[in-house]
This record gives structure tokens, C-alpha cells and sequence, in this order.
């Protein structure tokens, strides 16, 4: 990677942000457009397609028409599969242009999404194609003189919204199951990061799929995000983004056609570390799991409960791990963060930042830095000492901020990792093997991790409890959001 000048590379990119509708790039139907610009340097990237509520109802139409049609449900689904498994060999083949698109449009390093962030999408939809022809229906039993078939069906049409922290990732998290099961989808990518999805659905066609059944279309949340939550030939919405606008989703969408909604709507997750964990593996890792991605992780570990008697020499050890997340310029292939998605959300993470430094102590971090002529930087910042009501152990900030607090006993740890609102994520780090069961039954999320931190892979779902929302990612388990069941019932006797 070092060898590659990505910075002369990115100024010979060629980037297209039209819509993709009906199998074509289109210019918004109004002819309104968003400047995108890169929060790693402030240059203007492409004028994107700014979608408003007629290019959601041209978009509908066209997924509706390719459903209806069948060129792509009623295709057999290991031909589905095999669509897919080519979609991701067409990302993998397009993996420099794809990492660059990434990481010019979020400011994430290009080491990441080189490694990370492209190839994780692209086995997203080679799993899903290998699983899509995997799955059984049911004959269960019946009286005699009558058998019935029961099926797992596609819904429709699927409206997926997707957040700005993983672009390109998280699309792939709704878009491989739902089209794994037949359905034709709309994408909204959000309008901070929407070139990726773009470019995807580019490949897509060229893998085989169908014209009509990905259609993506750039826009505001106010204007294409509500149209589509409201659209009553929208058959389900998936959606990852606040908890907030999640809420909004289900007013929009209870009060237009009921549509169904899968719902991931972020996090406030405690990692809590006991006296005889492996502290230093422990620190390394709450760095990581704290600081990882500029913080901007909706399952961050970003509240650190520590056991007394091991605070101090914990502390310590976190504020020398932060120093592998120092920010550098994005396209220099070098470790460590990049850019914050925006000046104005490194504002924002400052302004916690500087109110937890006055309300508790500052251990380590938290600088404005300017790179590459963008002030949308900041060092990783460690807080310790504040009271366990303060925001930064309620708020989800979504930026390089962890806080610390100690806690005695093990119900004290539970009570405190389970005060909040939120239920995605936890993780716990002890030796005893027993303890680790005990504690781990009573968190409140919907993955607990072990001795890491925040763990997640194709095999296992992921999603949450209480306002973190409802509904799974990843897994055979994610084919629920997008399927139901249908029974036929013969009378043949």
C-alpha cells in the first residue's frame, strides 16, 4: 500500500454520482444536486443526484415492475447465488477503485478499507450467494387426505437506508440477504457517503442482476429517507442509523401502509474489566473497540467500568494504546484513524470532549488536528473520574471519546453496564470462567463479547435490545427481515 500514491491516484478517479434506477444512471428527476466533498482534505468529490420524493416513486415503480415481472424472484436460487458470488468478484477485481471511493467519501484509511471495509462487503454477498440456495421449506403434519407446504417467500420490495460510518459494509448487510431471497430493493445511502453504493450497483448490473431490482438514490433524509418510510409500496425498511430517526420510522411507517421495518439504531456499549483480566490484552483491546474507525462504531465500547483495584494500571495502559489511533492523513497508507466524517461532527465530539474535561480528568487526548488542510481530526480522548450519570455514559457521541469509572463489586459492574437505554452491544474481561457465564447472562445486549471486544462475524446475527431496535443483521437470521411464510394447504382426500 505504501507504494501507491493515493493522493495522485484519487485526482485520476473518475466518479459518476448519478442515480441508479431501472438498471441506468440518471440525473435527479427535479435536477437538484449535492456536492460531495471529503472530509479527510475538503475537496469537492462529484455532484450527486439529489433524490427527492419523485425519484423514491420512480425507484418504487421500477423494483415493483422487476418484482412483479419475477426475472429475478422466480429465477432458481442458486442462480441467485451464483449472481451474487459474481458480484463479489467483480468488488474484489474493482478493490483499489472501491477502497479509494471509500475512503475519499468518509475519511476512513486507506489501509482499512483495503483490508477491512471493501473485502468484508464483498463476503457478504459471496456468503449470502452460497447460502441462498441452502435453506428449506416445510411439509409439516397434517390430517390424513391433506398435506400442506409451507415457504419462506420474499416480501417485495425492500427500502434499505444506511448510515455514513460503514458505507459500503452495511449496505452489503441489507442488501445480500434481501436479494439472497428474491426481493427488489431501493437504497438510500446517506448523503455523506452515497459513492460506494453507486458504484455497487454499477457492478451489480454487470454481475447479472436484473434492471429494476437495485435501484439506489442519493438524497437527503428529510426528503428521499421520509418519502421512502412513508411509501405505501414499500413492503419492508431496513434501516441503521439513530435512534432518533428510528422512531421517526415507525410513526412513518405505522401511519402510512404498516410496512415492516428492521431497525439497528445505535448504542452506548460498557466493556467491563475485572481485577484479574489480562490487563494489558484488555487495554489494547478497549482501544481498539473505543477508538477504532474514529470512535464513529454504533457498537463502540465507548463506556470502559474497570474494578477498582485494577483503575489506575488500567488507565495507564488504555492511554498508550490510544497512541496506535493518532489521525494521519487518510490516503497515505499508514495505521491509525483518518478523518471524522465532517468538520462540523468533529465540533460537535470536541464540544463532549471539553465538557467531560471540565466535569471529570482529561487523562489523555482529545486535540483538534489539521491534516491535509481539514480540521476534521482529533486525537483519541480518555475521561475518567466523572459521575456515572454524566452524559458520556449516556449519550452515544459517535467519536474517539471514551469515559472510565470504577466500580466494587460484580452487581455494582451489571447495574452500571445496564443503566442506559441501549442494548446492541457489551463486552467482559475476566479469568474466571464461572463469573464470565454469571455476568454475561446478565447483560443487556444483543452480543456479548468475551475476553474481545465487540465481536461480530457473517455467522453470527447482530442487532439489539431496548432503543438499540429490533431485527438482525448478518446470519442465515437476517433472511427473517426480508421473508415470511406462506402456507398452501391440499385437500386431496
Amino acid at each position: 500500500m505504501s507504494t501507491i500514491d493515493w493522493a495522485a491516484r484519487s485526482r485520476e478517479l473518475a466518479i459518476d454520482g448519478r442515480a441508479v434506477m431501472d438498471g441506468r444512471r440518471v440525473d435527479a428527476a427535479e435536477g437538484g444536486t449535492i456536492t460531495a466533498v471529503s472530509p479527510g482534505s475538503l475537496r469537492p468529490l462529484a455532484d450527486l443526484a439529489a433524490g427527492t420524493a419523485r425519484d423514491v416513486d420512480l425507484a418504487v415503480a421500477s423494483a415493483r415492475r422487476a418484482f412483479e415481472e419475477g426475472s429475478w424472484r422466480r429465477l432458481g436460487a442458486a442462480e441467485r447465488g451464483r449472481v451474487l458470488i459474481r458480484l463479489a468478484d467483480l468488488m474484489m477485481k474493482h478493490l483499489d477503485e472501491l477502497a479509494l471511493l471509500e475512503t475519499l467519501d468518509s475519511g476512513k484509511p486507506i489501509a482499512q478499507t483495503l483490508t477491512v471495509d471493501v473485502p468484508g462487503a464483498a463476503e457478504t454477498f459471496r456468503w449470502y450467494g452460497e447460502l441462498a440456495d441452502k435453506r428449506f421449506d416445510e411439509i409439516p403434519a397434517t390430517p390424513p387426505g391433506s398435506t400442506a407446504l409451507v415457504r419462506r417467500v420474499p416480501l417485495g420490495v425492500v427500502g434499505a437506508i444506511v448510515p455514513w460510518n460503514y458505507p459500503l459494509e452495511i449496505a452489503a448487510w441489507k442488501l445480500a440477504p434481501a436479494l439472497a431471497a428474491g426481493n427488489s430493493v431501493v437504497l438510500k445511502p446517506a448523503t455523506e457517503t452515497s459513492l460506494t453504493a453507486l458504484r455497487l450497483a454499477d457492478l451489480a448490473l454487470e454481475a447479472g442482476l436484473p434492471p429494476g431490482v437495485l435501484n439506489v438514490v442519493p438524497g437527503h433524509g428529510g426528503t428521499a429517507g421520509s418519502r421512502m418510510a412513508r411509501h405505501p409500496d414499500i413492503d419492508v425498511l431496513a434501516f441503521t442509523g439513530s435512534t432518533a430517526v428510528a422512531k421517526q420510522l415507525m410513526i412513518d411507517a405505522g401511519s402510512s401502509n404498516m410496512k415492516r421495518l428492521a431497525l439497528e439504531a445505535g448504542g452506548k456499549s460498557a466493556n467491563v474489566v475485572f481485577a484479574d483480566a489480562d490487563l494489558p490484552a484488555a487495554a489494547a483491546k478497549a482501544a481498539f473497540g473505543a477508538f477504532y474507525n474514529q470512535g464513529q462504531v454504533c457498537s463502540a465500547n465507548s463506556r470502559i467500568l474497570v474494578q477498582r483495584e485494577a483503575h489506575d494500571e488500567f488507565v495507564a495502559l488504555l492511554a498508550a494504546a490510544s497512541h496506535d489511533y493518532e489521525p494521519s492523513d487518510p490516503l497515505a497508507g499508514a495505521p491509525g484513524n483518518g478523518s471524522l466524517i465532517s468538520s462540523a461532527h468533529a465540533d460537535a465530539v470536541g464540544g463532549a470532549i471539553a465538557r467531560a474535561a471540565t466535569d471529570g480528568t482529561l487523562v489523555s487526548g482529545g486535540d483538534r488536528v489539521t491534516i491535509t488542510g481539514s480540521d476534521a481530526y482529533l486525537r483519541p480522548a480518555i475521561v475518567a473520574g466523572l459521575d456515572a450519570a454524566h452524559e458520556l455514559h449516556r449519550v452515544e457521541i459517535f467519536g474517539p471519546l471514551v469515559a472510565v469509572l470504577a466500580f466494587d463489586s460484580e452487581e455494582e459492574a451489571v447495574r452500571l453496564a445496564n443503566a442506559t437505554e441501549f442494548g446492541l452491544a457489551a463486552s467482559l474481561w475476566t479469568t474466571d470462567f464461572s463469573r464470565a457465564h454469571r455476568v454475561s447472562e446478565q447483560l443487556v445486549a444483543g452480543t456479548v463479547s468475551v475476553n474481545t471486544v465487540d465481536a461480530l462475524g457473517l455467522t453470527t446475527p447482530f442487532g439489539g435490545f431496548g432503543q438499540s431496535g429490533f431485527g438482525r443483521d448478518l446470519s442465515r437470521h437476517a433472511l427473517d427481515n426480508y421473508t415470511d411464510w406462506k402456507t398452501t394447504w391440499f385437500q386431496h382426500g
